[in-house]
């Protein structure tokens, strides 16, 4: 007997389909056989099926049976066919009612008790069954509850292969998870906040600035200025991510199995942080099946860099299409994947080697040369995509023992967000959201400068030998400090101030 379902196997983040099919009582010796480019692990899923079925309480098919993974020339990676492997088989042999088989999108991992484990990349068969037109998905409870964001679906979770079959034959009743669990946020409350900074008003500046745009921002300050205590901070003045945001970040954290870490109530922006260490690979993705790096569990978030000169020069190099283009193409001989990287670039550094560079209390033990070279670790067209350098100063003793409180993170966030809501109503045509993420087009039409205007960012583009790069970078800077002040037009000193922002374009003598 002939009996075919649905599941799919993940390439980078996305699902792609793949029909299940069983084909019992053929002739020859008693054995099931398993084709359609399976891997190692997917292979190993008949003795985890064959023995699920025998402690469950099923029987083993006595005639030769074919189990195929359709379209057989896509690899199959996993093991999420277990389920629909085992479910296949049961019903080609009689054992399971084969009438809601083709209803359902199936998935999850079987021990050998029968017993159901999560798989990774639910969310992405949530929206495959979707947009393939199937009444819902079966998963392990776990898998289920990340699948139950996608409306339009019936999700329905389950413990065991047993579970499973009395659900399909209808001898148990399952009530599908409830969707749209992205109706409501809860407030969140943050460890470190804005408020424990004392000093570096300009560097707040520079962050309030950062966040609201969406701009790439380099701090660049002596030892124990501040500049992680403040980056740290950063997520707590992030507006909540969207609906399609956070559906977009859940795929990429599902795709590595984390799916439970993201919280649907919080919505909070990704926060990641490095170590200097890591590898080309660790950072942009790939491997010998290319899955997610830190750039992708950074999107729509923050991807903090410290010291930034001690990374790697091709680590580094490798930031340039993401920073670009929002995304990154990976190639590999297992195939070629996009994946998403949209993420705002927060670094730091020291000015110099020794770190004391500009310092008033301490002496730089470095020559002009070591300088130069340190500096050199980062490229121009590197520094050329990181819209605002800020050098910060240590902070003054007297400004440590004040008991003056800095403004909380929550006045700063509100700012933010009325400043991204301006943003949103600009871009409600086009498919952007910040003033970072605008196209040569769109910095033509809603940065418009003035003959004097236009003059003095000449100037400066020459005595500052900027690179076209530089000046479009300039002109985002200035339109988001212009909706920070509520203007339609750039000014004078809105310009000035992006200018400013530009201190690693400057010559050191």
């Amino acid at each position: 007997m002939l009996s075919s379902t649905h599941s799919s196997t993940l390439i980078g983040i996305s699902a792609i389909p793949v029909a299940i099919e069983a084909n019992s009582g053929e002739r020859g010796d008693p054995r099931i056989v398993l084709v359609g480019l399976p891997d190692a692990v997917v292979k190993e899923s008949l003795d985890r099926v064959q023995s699920s079925l025998v402690t469950s309480g099923f029987k083993l098919p006595r005639t030769r049976v074919t189990i195929n993974l359709a379209p057989a020339d896509l690899k199959k990676e996993g093991s999420l066919f277990d389920l629909p492997v085992a479910l296949c088989l049961l019903a080609s042999t009689k054992q399971l009612n084969p009438q809601f088989m083709s209803d359902f999108l199936f998935a999850g991992e079987l021990g050998l008790s029968g017993k159901l484990r999560p798989v990774r990349g639910a969310i992405s068969m949530a929206v495959l069954a979707k947009q393939e037109g199937l009444r819902g998905v079966v998963l392990p409870h776990e898998s289920a509850q990340e699948a139950s964001i996608v409306e339009g679906l019936e999700i329905y979770g389950v413990g065991s292969l047993a579970e499973a079959v009395d659900f399909l034959n209808g001898d148990t009743l399952i009530d599908p998870l409830k969707s749209g669990a992205l109706s409501g946020e809860t407030a969140i409350s943050f460890t470190h906040d804005f408020s424990e900074i004392k000093g570096q008003l300009q560097l707040k500046r520079a962050v309030e600035i950062a966040v609201s745009g969406g701009h790439n921002l380099l701090i660049i300050g002596p030892p124990g200025s501040g500049k992680s205590m403040i980056s740290k901070r950063i997520p707590s003045i992030l507006p909540n991510l969207s609906v399609d945001e956070f559906i977009e970040v859940l795929k990429v954290y599902s795709a590595i199995g984390q799916g439970h870490s993201i919280r649907a109530a919080e919505r909070l922006r990704p926060f990641r942080s490095p170590h200097h260490t890591i590898s080309d690979v660790g950072l942009i993705g790939g491997g010998t099946n290319p899955g997610p790096g830190e750039i992708s569990l950074a999107h729509h978030g923050i991807l903090f860099l410290d010291e930034l000169p001690e990374f790697k020069r091709s680590v580094l190099e490798v930031l340039r299409q993401p920073l670009e283009d929002g995304e990154i193409t990976i190639s590999r001989s297992a195939g070629k994947i996009k994946l998403p990287s949209r993420f705002m670039l927060v670094a730091s550094m020291n000015p110099c080697p020794c770190g004391y560079l500009g310092d008033s209390r301490h002496d730089c033990r470095c020559s002009i040369p070591q300088i130069q070279k340190y500096r050199a670790k980062i490229s121009g067209p590197l520094l050329d995509r990181i819209d605002l350098h800020v050098d910060v100063p240590a902070v003054e003793v007297a400004e440590l023992q004040s008991a003056q409180k800095g403004e909380p993170s929550e006045v700063i966030k509100k700012r933010v967000g009325e400043c991204r809501e301006i943003q949103q109503k600009r871009f409600a045509r086009f498919n952007t959201k910040t003033n970072a993420a605008m196209s040569d087009s769109l910095i033509e039409e809603v940065c418009f400068l003035c003959p004097e205007n236009k003059e003095l960012l000449s100037l400066a583009m020459e005595r500052l030998s900027l690179s076209a790069r530089a000046y479009t970078r300039i002109l985002k800077v200035a339109r988001t400090i212009a909706d920070m002040d509520g203007n339609l037009s750039i000014e004078r000193n809105h310009l000035l101030e992006a200018i400013q922002y530009r201190n690693l374009d400057r010559k050191l003598i």
